[in-house]
């Protein structure tokens, strides 16, 4: 029988989860804005509605409950659907702080319910290829990873929830950065030291709009990474750095530009490198192969590959950033407007 799934939810991303179910079918979504949970359920049979996700998550026939709110909200409602026994996917970060994740991890383990984290980018066709290319010693042993990621905001993005600490937990490095951080941790494993600054250069804002990250494994492996929301230009670049090549993808679809992966092989005198590469047009299909797994997950009983352990490893690294001494731009509103 197929499973029944509800979305908490129903904005950008829920609407992309929607229409990422394959096998699956939407039973059930709820929104704090009604209208909202309405656009998402029209045009699909016997869709349930409501502005009450503490029903949607005990339904009898909600298997999966998609978790795709705020920040605030994620772990609450996580938890709560663990603690029915229901299987979860849930959004990135999972919550503003790993203490408050910390507690979702332990009633998951308690009534075995399974839980993935949305990190739909390891899903992406150009970083697939690049986990296929490093498995195979296409590039022999990695040494570092470079990732940048941003976009340029909006008029009016400092008014948004996500500059407001108390909905978000944090700016940019809590929002783009995760994926930055989880993909970097997908290629070189946990990292031991963590150096980096968390700044406020543009938006008037109490969170950050830019960080920058160095960090290293006990192997003394390096991922240099930077997340910014003044990018201006859309812009998604991940190097994977070995001892005999280099992997680089570039673009994620759409204002991020055509999905790419490029390899480029050394030769034993060194020189020009052997280049080849490989293009992913089309549509986003990070989101549906990320579901289809986890549907295969439970299925068979395992541990998804993107779960909270890799959350909270993202959020220590955040936290540590967070904690560390920080060079703090001011606010920028005296010398330019962002409207400007």
């Amino acid at each position: 029988m197929m499973p029944g799934v509800g979305i908490v939810g129903c904005g950008v991303v829920g609407r992309k989860r929607a229409d990422a179910l394959g096998p699956a079918r939407l039973v059930a979504c709820a929104d704090t804005l009604r209208e909202r949970a309405d656009a998402l359920a029209a045009g699909r049979s016997g869709v349930a509605v409501d502005r009450d996700w503490e029903s949607l998550v005990v339904r009898p026939d909600v298997d999966i409950v998609i978790v795709a709110t705020t920040n605030d909200a994620l772990a609450s409602i996580t938890r709560a659907a663990v603690e029915a026994g229901t299987h979860v996917l849930v959004e990135k970060p999972a919550a503003r702080s790993a203490a408050e994740l910390e507690p979702v991890a332990s009633a998951a383990a308690r009534t075995r319910s399974l839980v993935r984290v949305g990190f739909n980018h390891r899903y992406h066709p150009a970083l697939l290829k690049a986990g296929e290319l490093v498995a195979a010693g296409a590039i022999g042993p990695l040494m570092f990873v470079r990732g940048r990621y941003g976009h340029g905001g909006r008029p009016g993005y400092e008014r948004e929830w996500r500059a407001d600490p108390v909905r978000s937990g944090g700016g940019e490095l809590l929002d783009q950065g995760v994926h930055l951080i989880d993909l970097a941790r997908r290629f070189l494993g946990d990292f031991s030291d963590v150096q980096g600054f968390a700044a406020t250069f543009y938006w008037p804002m109490p969170v950050e709009d830019n960080a920058f990250l160095l960090l290293r494994t006990d192997r003394q492996q390096a991922a240099m990474l930077h997340v910014s929301w003044t990018e201006w230009k859309n812009l998604f670049s991940f190097e994977l750095f070995g001892r005999t090549g280099k992997i680089q993808i570039d673009g994620l679809g759409g204002s991020y530009g055509t999905e790419r992966a490029t390899l480029y092989e050394m030769g034993p005198e060194m020189g020009p490198p052997a280049t080849t590469g490989w293009e992913f047009p089309g549509p986003d299909r990070s989101w549906a192969a990320e579901f289809a797994e986890f549907l295969d997950d439970i299925r068979l009983g395992r541990p998804p590959a993107a779960g909270l352990p890799d959350a909270l490893a993202a959020l220590r690294v955040v936290e540590a950033v967070y904690r560390s001494p920080a060079l703090r731009a001011s606010a920028v509103g005296a010398a330019a407007s962002p409207a400007q």
